[in-house]
């Protein structure tokens, strides 16, 4: 497809997929079964997914997030969120008497395994991610001696190891792919011995989104992304945008935010949004759109995702017996 012309009219573009992953659905939906089964509050360490609309509509309905375990009290409930934590996170739940039901996405868990196996080995790990960021830090605190952080190509330079020939590397599962394999490219350079994991860390819906919006790019002269601020697929989905072309590309919680100076000379919007963000958020930059004369919506479709987890094991067991238990146990001890 060519680009459009203004005589052609206006259209939005709309990627698929979009949204919603398998690992952010099972979190969202862990946290409302934990709310129904048990009752409020149920307290989340950090937030369960990066999306503002969503953490305030499980907060409404009973959820509590906290940045620190410590922040929980004695006998509660805390949830872990889709990002994964360190084994330490764990320890301070025991230790602090409550129960606890992991949250964490099945495919952040396979690169916490990974790190452990690879430690284990005594492999020096090299993991690719953004400093900070709540992924990184649990991923890391699996194997805090053999793992260093290369946060982008600009990185490489000043990594170390001790035996070149025992060096693998791991990735932040919602990075932008292009960068990453620029990473390991720079880093195989300096390391040529460097292995890969036996999986590609990044996630599949991670991947899937920045084909989509790759292909939005062709086409529209504007591609916005719905996500949040802090969701670090949704901030990379409006830096693959421009890379493949798109003139202009930006990042929205809610149409709100949207100025309407951006639809300047723009016969084409592109639309699409991050693994975090439910679908009505991007109706409702549809609905704005088309009051704007964007009512010719076509989708553009990619990839189809038929991927599912299971709900965390946890919801399975009765938590609010076991938590009064660990506080019985506690005041029988004192």
């Amino acid at each position: 497809m060519g680009r459009m012309t203004a005589s052609s009219g206006r259209r939005v573009l709309l990627a698929a997929p979009r949204g919603y992953c398998a690992g952010v659905d099972r979190a969202v939906i862990a946290v409302e079964k934990a709310l129904e089964q048990y009752g409020a509050p149920i307290y989340v360490r950090h937030e369960i997914v990066h999306n503002k609309y969503v953490v305030r509509t499980l907060e409404k309905k009973g959820a509590i997030f906290v940045e620190q375990t410590a922040e929980v009290p004695e006998g509660s409930i805390v949830m872990f969120s889709a990002h994964g934590v360190a084994p330490a996170v764990h320890d301070q739940a025991a230790a602090g008497k409550l129960a606890t039901i992991d949250a964490t996405c099945p495919l952040v868990t396979k690169v916490h395994k990974e790190a452990v196996r690879f430690a284990k080995e005594d492999y020096d790990i090299l993991l690719i991610g953004h400093e900070g960021h709540e992924e990184v830090i649990g991923t890391s605190g699996e194997a805090p001696e053999h793992i260093t952080l290369v946060d982008g190509p600009s990185d490489v330079a000043h990594v170390e190891v001790r035996d070149p020939s025992k060096v693998v590397w791991l990735s932040q599962t919602t990075l932008s792919v292009d960068e990453t394999m620029e990473t390991v490219d720079a880093l195989k350079e300096k390391f040529p011995q460097l292995i890969s994991p036996p999986s590609d860390d990044i996630c599949y819906a991670t991947q899937n989104r920045q084909i989509a919006v790759k292909k939005l790019a062709e086409d529209a002269q504007l591609v916005i992304v719905v996500g949040s601020k802090n969701s670090s697929n949704s901030i990379r989905m409006v830096e693959v945008a421009l890379d493949a072309g798109a003139p202009k590309a930006h990042l929205v919680d809610f149409a709100s935010e949207i100025d309407e100076a951006w639809l300047e000379g723009v016969d084409t919007v592109g639309l699409t949004s991050g693994a975090s963000v439910p679908d009505v958020l991007v109706e409702e930059v549809l609905e704005w759109l088309g009051e704007r004369g964007y009512g010719d919506v076509e989708t553009v479709k990619t990839a189809e995702e038929s991927i599912t987890f299971s709900l965390p094991k946890e919801l399975r067991r009765d938590l609010r017996a076991e938590a009064a238990a660990l506080v019985a146990e506690r005041t029988g001890e004192k």
